[in-house]
């Protein structure tokens, strides 16, 4: 029995000298950030630019791999499923974690669960807003809230699809005002804002970099902002909390690594991550994609993450199946 456990002991101390080993070496060699999405998208934008900071700092090659379909969930899956050795990462969509709770309704066994992935680093967080044009009747949430309880279910919006992060925040808003709204999936948020500002929907979820050009142009009137505080581009407009209702909804961009990446190799990446954080080359290459910097290391990220994954899971329950 000695003899078991002084093996078993020799084996994991061994484990730790191999990982501390391999850390002290990663990376060797190129490393692979996977976007589930195709290229040109706010993950994509955060995933290149961050590829390029990491690069400089870790003197190694980060490249970034797109992997669309099926929601994210094809990408998402195979990072899950990948060897956790720091090669392969993933800066997944913010539906990630919908993904399992959808495939349970639809008594489909996931093919990836959270689990599986391991917090780095938040990059960008940016906050659902909610449009309307400019010549709808509504100079404010509180006019649509009235309007939707007169009218139930015939105030139309339009989403990027079906458990997309739009169709969450605008169903989190609905019922927080105990409303009826009609959902209109499109296959992305750029055709879901055409339909609004072609006046084929009433309303539309809108990222800030989206509504700014038509609220300049005076086509677009943003009436609620679904982030925690007011954002600088637009500071007259009010957070749904300020409005009485207790929604908080980001788009945001994070980096996960597969669940057993060794603790060493996951410090030098979340180190080179804060690094890039603090550089202001990083932060003015995401402000000229329009993208605000929200960074939190793993612990606070892990939070935050487990936070938005519970709301998303209580909303994907509440919508029920859509086919």
């Amino acid at each position: 029995m000695k003899r078991t456990y002084a093996r078993l002991g020799c084996g994991f101390l061994l484990a730790l000298v191999c990982a501390s080993l391999a850390a002290q070496d990663y990376p060797n060699r190129p490393v692979s950030i996977v976007v589930p999405a195709a290229p040109g998208g706010t993950n994509d934008i955060n995933a290149r630019q961050l590829a390029q900071a990491l690069t400089r700092i870790l003197g190694q090659s980060f490249a970034v791999i797109n992997r669309p379909g099926a929601g994210g969930a094809i990408g998402t899956a195979y990072v899950a499923n990948s060897k956790p050795d720091g090669y392969t990462l993933i800066m997944p969509l913010a539906t990630a974690s919908a993904i399992p709770v959808a495939d349970q309704l639809f008594g489909r066994k996931p093919s990836f669960t959270m689990d599986q992935l391991t917090s780095v680093a938040l990059i960008s967080a940016d906050p659902n807003l909610l449009g309307a044009r400019i010549d709808a009747p509504w100079k404010g949430l509180k006019d649509l809230v009235a309007d939707a309880r007169q009218n139930p279910g015939r105030i139309a919006y339009g989403t990027s699809g079906n458990y997309g992060p739009s169709h969450f925040m605008t169903e989190m808003f609905a019922h927080a005002a105990g409303i009826k709204l009609n959902h209109v999936a499109y296959g992305g948020g750029g055709p879901a804002l055409i339909a609004l500002l072609g006046n084929e929907v009433a309303l539309a979820p809108v990222t800030p970099a989206q509504a700014m050009p038509h609220v300049q142009s005076g086509k677009l009137r943003v009436l609620a902002n679904g982030g925690t505080r007011r954002i600088a581009s637009l500071p007259d407009v009010p957070t749904f909390r300020e409005l009485g209702y207790d929604i908080q909804y980001h788009l945001w961009v994070g980096m996960f690594a597969p669940a057993g990446t060794p603790p060493p190799v996951l410090t030098v990446l979340r180190d080179a991550v804060r690094q890039a954080a603090q550089s202001q080359e990083f932060v003015q290459s995401l402000a000229k994609a329009q993208v605000e910097l929200a960074y939190l290391d793993a612990p606070e990220f892990e939070k935050f993450w487990r936070d938005d994954a519970r709301r998303v899971a209580e909303v994907v329950k509440r919508i029920g199946r859509v086919d």
